[in-house]
């Protein structure tokens, strides 16, 4: 048993837009209720949840029916900006029936690593938290932009999952994705792809077995993957790499199960 996750008492989530979008682009509302179900039953036991949740432009998409991502920037924010509304849209109908609030917290790079609306941000979180409330996060993708003396772009989920971590001083970090952990190689290429159990320090050795992917609707691969978990062992947290196909997978991982890929340094 993982006694140390058991313990977790603050609890971020982060879900990627594969989650929560069928292959074909529709939005997968059965996912979107499971998630607020199982999420809404952590907050009954006494637990402090936090969900990072990508998907913004993936549901844009869906909801202007459209097929492929926009090539430019200001379309893409755009999409982003009607993907969040209905995003929020459904995660307030679905949580609203299982008797929990939710708020929705919007970041950029620049928020975060400016001392007085870093501080500003911990202070929302730790309010939301107090009043019971499930802040639900996601990159402002309709304003960020990435240049070479303006960067206010996080760049993926991954990323600022772990960041909110750090920010909320949360326990544990679970990274829900369309893998069940991190492998020696690609188990999706190679039938004898073995799991790692813990992993303890990011090695060279280990960024050399991440092969970057990224899907249709989302970004980002196993790199990123590795990045966060490097913020996430530098602060002295837990994060464990696991599927998203099952949500109630999160039961069983907070129960001390051996599931999915454990990142930590203790």
């Amino acid at each position: 048993m993982r006694h140390s996750i058991v313990n977790s008492k603050r609890i971020v989530i982060k879900v990627g837009t594969s989650t929560i979008m069928y292959p074909n682009g529709a939005i997968n509302l059965q996912q979107m209720e499971k998630l607020a179900f199982v999420l809404s039953d952590l907050k009954n036991q006494g637990k402090e949840v936090i969900l990072v949740s990508s998907g913004a432009i993936g549901v844009g998409l869906a909801r202007m029916s459209l097929t492929k991502r926009p090539v430019t920037i200001p379309e893409q924010q755009a999409i982003a900006s009607i993907g969040q509304t209905e995003l929020m849209s459904l995660y307030s109908q679905f949580f609203y029936h299982y008797g929990h609030q939710i708020g929705q917290v919007l970041l950029t790079k620049d928020v975060t690593d400016f001392p007085v609306s870093r501080k500003n941000t911990v202070n929302t979180f730790e309010q939301l938290l107090i009043k019971h409330v499930i802040p639900i996060v996601n990159e402002n993708d309709t304003v960020s932009v990435e240049e070479l003396d303006h960067l206010t772009r996080f760049g993926d989920n991954d990323t600022l999952s772990a960041i909110v971590l750090e920010l909320t001083d949360a326990d544990l970090l679970v990274m829900l994705s369309d893998i069940d952990g991190f492998y020696d190689k690609n188990p999706m290429k190679h039938t004898d792809a073995t799991r790692f159990d813990t992993i303890t320090d990011i090695t060279e050795d280990i960024l050399a077995l991440a092969q970057d992917s990224s899907t249709k609707f989302g970004t980002g691969g196993m790199i990123t993957k590795l990045n966060a978990a490097q913020i996430v062992l530098k602060a002295k947290k837990h994060m464990i790499l696991a599927s998203g196909e099952d949500l109630s997978i999160l039961f069983r991982i907070l129960s001390g199960e051996h599931i999915g890929t454990l990142f930590s340094s203790q």
